[in-house]
């Protein structure tokens, strides 16, 4: 089945940086577009990057130019390097496929923004 394990969360003063990790299997990871979500405290969550297959993407306003979403289709990987961190990035990650009419999500990984 779907499987998705985010990783690289933590505790980083502003302007740091992190790079999360979510690892894939059950599916065939480089035929599909996967993307990272986050949810701040209190929030809903909200779409960060998406990559497609053909290695487009897209960002969410607040996070271009900061982030970069990026896959390994060797490692079944997805990354998110996120630099010059803000305290508003403070949210748990999570990485995110939609696949035949379903939403498949990983645990999510925290990222702390604080100095």
């Amino acid at each position: 089945q779907v499987r998705l394990v985010e990783s690289g969360g933590g505790l980083v003063q502003p302007g740091g940086s992190l790079r999360l990790s979510c690892k894939a299997s059950g599916f065939n990871f480089r035929l599909n577009t996967v993307d990272w979500y986050r949810q701040p405290p209190g929030n809903q969550r909200e779409l960060v990057a998406s990559i497609t297959s053909g290695q487009s993407t897209n960002y969410a306003d607040s996070v271009r130019g900061r982030f970069t979403i990026s896959r390994d289709n060797v490692r079944n990987t997805l990354y998110l390097q996120m630099n010059n961190l803000k305290p508003e990035d403070t949210a748990v990650y999570y990485c995110h496929l939609y696949r035949s009419s379903s939403d498949y999500w990983g645990q999510g990984t925290q990222v702390t923004v604080n100095s």
